[in-house]
């Protein structure tokens, strides 16, 4: 999503990235670039001092990756953003998650309670809190992201749209657990859009994005009219992640004018085209999964203590 936001932003806007490269190996944007970690509020400070409006995209992302240290998930995901609220008072642009919202029934707007299942969503809903107490702040609760975001920029393989196109692509099995948990998908450009959009506009609150509501079951078939050579393999027995919720952004169209522009049909689609095309020859490489990423530079961190 970083990379797609930067070219949006590039062209309209003087742009810097701080950027600790958690999850690349290099940064090869044409913009001002600082490798630095959020935790080191030191550096941090003069380019706070520096920026009108911040987008805050930092974060260990998914439930799985949080899990793998907890303690360290809360402190990046948290605590650095409630330090800096006390030093910046301009806007900031605040990319939360659905998932907060757990397991619920019916659809969920965002007045409705949150139920957060794990520490990603935990750590995401404190966050809001104390930005909202703040002011001037525009949170963004994203839906399940899909899709391909740039050219230089790493394809998650651990989104199900994702990875349920993958696995139909390369091993002709789609396997589906339970099925029947919706999930709000959105894809990764909208959200880059959406982000770009209001640098400068003097909106703010809490706003759901997403494009579609969708039961896995139903992202697999949609899965199998792009790869039809592809089968179903499903069990009923019951899947670890216990979300299930469907989510309403009436509130995001009326007052933000958001309008997805990409369908799931069309994430599919574009996912199928990278895995034809060969470009990505080891799906399995642990670069491409968050969880994968943070568990290997945590057994170095443990390696050199």
């Amino acid at each position: 999503m970083g990379g797609y936001v930067t070219d949006l932003l590039k062209s309209k806007h003087e742009v810097r990235v701080y950027d600790d490269l958690l999850y690349e190996d290099t940064y090869l944007k044409e913009v001002e670039f600082i490798r630095g970690n959020i935790l080191n509020q030191k550096n941090l400070i003069p380019h706070l001092r520096w920026a009108d409006t911040v987008i805050w995209l930092a974060a260990f992302v998914g439930d799985p990756a949080c899990a793998v240290n907890p303690g360290l998930a809360l402190d990046v995901n948290f605590s650095s953003l409630k330090e800096v609220i006390g030093l910046f008072d301009a806007k900031i642009i605040f990319p939360s998650t659905c998932s907060i919202y757990g397991a619920q029934d019916g659809l969920l707007t965002e007045d409705s309670p949150p139920n957060p299942l794990s520490v990603y969503a935990s750590s995401k809903l404190m966050a809001e809190e104390v930005l909202m107490r703040r002011g001037n702040s525009l949170i963004f609760r994203l839906g399940t992201l899909f899709g391909v975001s740039d050219n230089f920029a790493r394809l998650r393989v651990d989104l199900v749209v994702n990875v349920l196109t993958i696995r139909a692509k390369l091993e002709g099995v789609i396997r589906v657990f339970g099925g029947e948990q919706y999930r709000p998908l959105l894809h990764v450009k909208d959200v880059g859009n959406a982000l770009e959009k209001h640098v400068e506009s003097d909106k703010c609150g809490i706003f759901n994005l997403h494009c579609e509501n969708l039961t896995i079951r139903q992202i697999a078939e949609k899965v199998l009219l792009e790869v039809p050579q592809a089968s179903i393999e499903h069990t009923e027995t019951s899947f670890q992640d216990a979300r299930n919720y469907k989510v309403s952004s009436e509130k995001a169209i009326f007052e933000l004018g958001f309008a997805p522009q990409k369908s799931v049909d069309g994430g599919i689609r574009e996912v199928s085209k990278l895995v034809s095309s060969g470009r990505v020859t080891d799906f399995s490489n642990p670069r491409f999964t968050n969880v994968e990423i943070i568990r290997i530079k945590e057994g170095k961190n443990a390696e050199s203590q």
